[in-house]
């Protein structure tokens, strides 16, 4: 007997890299794909839990596409903060050249 996930009860994998969730958005968005064309060719009154599955199958996705989001706001914080240090950075070395040159 084959289970059929419950939408309430998914929940998305931790911890994954910007990639990793990528790719299992990706997987997902082809496994939908693949339920609803099989919900589209059965049979009429046929017993079948495609609609389930896929419902919860897209509360997986809804919970990874948050996390890629999330993921891709942290590299632009990060982005933000390495920009910011390399400007300071440069900001100091042309002080600094300006003083030297004040000195000479």
């Amino acid at each position: 007997m084959s289970h059929t996930p419950n939408p309430d009860h998914m929940r998305a994998p931790r911890h994954l890299s910007t990639s990793e969730l990528q790719q299992a958005l990706d997987e997902l968005d082809t496994k939908i794909k693949t339920l609803n064309a099989r919900a589209n060719t059965t049979a009429a009154g046929a017993p079948h839990h495609y609609h389930e599955h896929i419902a919860a199958l897209e509360v997986k996705r809804q919970q990874l596409g948050e996390q890629l989001g999330a993921a891709d706001r942290a590299s632009a914080a990060d982005d933000d903060r390495s920009g910011s240090v390399w400007t300071d950075l440069k900001r100091g070395i042309d002080t600094l050249r300006e003083d030297i040159s004040r000195l000479f």
